[in-house]
């Protein structure tokens, strides 16, 4: 059947990617970029989950999901900087004024990985940036230099994903994770 890219519209589908597996537990249900730091911080239990909710029934959602046969695999938050905390983010520069959308987490399922599901999610965040009009789109990801990356840090991808994908290197960043640079790569959207 192959994998399938979406928008995401389930919550119990994003939950299965980035919820925890009790409801009151305080993990980042992909909103440590996505809301303010002050608003993420003070969030507890399932306050969470009913923002994610409420985001999902927003347009344009927080993401896109992939699925395989029905089962959802991945997920990959994807929506305009502006509305991010990239915004601000003093570590990650911008390149220019443009209206640009930031993918900042790709996360795929354990069993499923290895199989090219963060490269379908890449795109398919690529593709919904372009059909809102985006002019432009942006990763984070880590510099690693094909060195291995801890897995609870893989989420902001690798500069090699980003480049398999035609983005390319717009700026350095002042911002390390997991002991890696992370570099500001760019997709123009126009034509």
């Amino acid at each position: 059947m192959g994998i399938e890219v979406r928008p995401a519209a389930g919550f119990e589908d994003v939950r299965a990617l980035v919820g925890p597996k009790r409801p009151d537990a305080n993990v980042c249900w992909c909103l440590s970029y996505r809301i303010p730091s002050k608003q993420n911080q003070a969030l507890r239990g399932t306050e969470r989950g009913d923002l994610v909710k409420e985001l999902l029934a927003q347009d344009p959602p927080p993401g896109v999901l992939a699925y395989d046969g029905g089962e959802p695999v991945g997920w990959a938050a994807v929506h305009p900087r502006a509305d991010t905390s990239f915004a601000g983010n003093r570590k990650i520069p911008h390149v220019d004024d443009l209206d640009v959308w930031s993918v900042w987490c790709i996360r795929v399922r354990p069993g499923h990985r290895g199989q090219g599901i963060s490269h379908q999610l890449l795109k398919g965040a690529v593709d919904m940036a372009r059909s809102y009009g985006a002019p432009a789109i942006e990763g984070y990801p880590l510099d690693n230099h094909g060195q291995k990356v801890d897995l609870t840090m893989a989420y902001a991808g690798t500069r090699k994903l980003f480049e398999d994908a035609g983005f390319t290197k717009a700026a350095d960043t002042e911002s390390i994770l997991n002991g890696f640079p992370r570099v500001l790569m760019r997709l123009n959207l126009q034509s």
